[in-house]
């Protein structure tokens, strides 16, 4: 099979969507399917043998490691010339919407063929925190008429799977995250990065969170947390836009700020820390999660989202309702190594049957299901005649289009 796969956000960005994108596109390639990437430009040409077809790009103001990218006029042409089975868009916005143009629909877009949407992330919850809440009604007016174009819309839990049905889109249908078990696994512990994290204290209870520094983490939560349990310190791994606010906001408290950490040193980071915290409620999915479980950390999460999906709680983790209950949880497993071992243990167990290889097969199925129910033959779509002012009208609104997705 082969699949244009057009993504707001790409490598060498670090967050879960990427994570999620990389780990399909090599899935895919091992299966001997073919992708081509449409994304802003970063500077790369290629990943896992799949081309990318990097449209230039700038930083977004509110978050500067976004960078935001409209389609060029060329573009197609390299979609004619890859010739795709189908097309995929993860969250489009921008450059989505020139995936969304050139298929979908009764008559499959521009180029007839057959679209999946993939629903990564709570943008209506997130706008909550960046004082935008009023403009939710709106986002959904407009998220439906997107999805509305697709064979296939895809949610990575079914906590924003019954979100969109709420919210009037249809073929709404699953697609499960996925962990590497052999990278993140607890034989990655080390002295040196349990050192690096505590802040040069390693006998001290040490809680991590790995994820993106941003608004809708919730990460503020986790200051009276810490102020409850003496003795312990917080390690917050990752990078963004609210970095500054929240140094400021834990200043004196015993808190790392280790920036982005990348390959051998994350799974380091994870298997080295005592217990794993999420205090967001805006989660699709929560990947981190799943990476901590893998690597036998006790996780303490916020009941929100699409996290308690992955989390039998009392068994493979805890969820809590508020902060009062984090701290009461946080304490007991601070207090016993016995019971960290042990839900440790239980993450483990469940993490391992979340391949990435169970979750490209699944996405598989829904891309033929696309294709089956989407078959769309024949040439572009050519209008039938219309009176002059018609005419007119409608080919000075499609030069307009055209600058941009011809």
């Amino acid at each position: 099979m082969r699949v244009a796969l057009f993504t707001e956000t790409f490598v060498p960005k670090i967050d879960g969507i990427v994570t999620t994108l990389c780990e399909t596109i090599r899935q895919l390639r091992v299966l001997g399917h073919d992708v081509l990437v449409v994304a802003p430009d970063g500077g790369l040409r290629e990943f896992q043998d799949s081309a990318i077809a990097g449209m230039k790009a700038w930083s977004f103001p509110l978050y500067p490691e976004l960078r935001l990218a409209l389609p060029r006029a060329s573009l197609r042409n390299v979609i004619r010339d890859f010739a795709p089975d189908l097309i995929h868009v993860a969250d489009p916005a921008l450059l989505g919407i020139a995936g969304l143009y050139y298929s979908g629909g009764k008559d499959g877009g521009a180029l007839r063929l057959p679209l999946v949407i993939s629903y990564h992330t709570d943008l209506p919850a997130y706008l909550r925190y960046y004082k935008l809440g009023f403009l939710e009604p709106y986002i959904w007016k407009i998220l439906r008429l997107r999805h509305k174009r697709a064979s296939v819309n895809l949610c990575t839990s079914q906590a924003m799977a019954e979100q969109l049905r709420s919210h009037g889109v249809e073929r709404v249908a699953l697609w499960p995250g996925g962990v590497d078990t052999a990278r993140f696994c607890p034989g990655r512990l080390s002295a040196t990065m349990r050192d690096r994290l505590t802040g040069g204290n390693p006998g001290s209870p040490l809680l991590l969170y790995v994820g993106r520094l941003s608004p809708e983490k919730n990460l503020e939560s986790l200051k009276p947390m810490l102020q409850e349990l003496p003795g312990a310190r917080l390690a917050l791994v990752g990078d963004g836009p609210h970095r500054r606010q929240l140094e400021a906001h834990f200043k004196g408290l015993p808190v790392v700020m280790a920036g982005f950490l990348r390959g051998v040193e994350l799974a380091e980071a994870y298997a080295s820390a005592d217990i794993f915290v999420m205090p967001s409620r805006t989660e699709t999915l929560g990947l981190v999660v799943l990476e901590a479980m893998s690597s036998g950390l006790p996780v303490v999460a916020a009941r929100a989202g699409g996290i308690p999906e992955m989390i039998d709680d009392g068994v493979s983790g805890r969820l809590y309702e508020d902060e009062g209950e984090a701290v009461s949880l946080l304490r007991s497993l601070m207090a016993s190594s016995e019971l960290r071992s042990r839900i440790g243990a239980a993450a483990r167990i469940h993490a391992a049957r979340q391949s990435w290889g169970h979750a490209t097969s699944i996405l598989l199925e829904h891309y033929k299901d696309a294709c089956a129910t989407q078959h769309i033959a024949g040439p572009e779509v050519v209008p039938a005649p219309r009176p002059l002012l018609g005419r007119v009208a409608r080919r000075s609104t499609m030069y307009a289009i055209r600058k941009m997705l011809p």
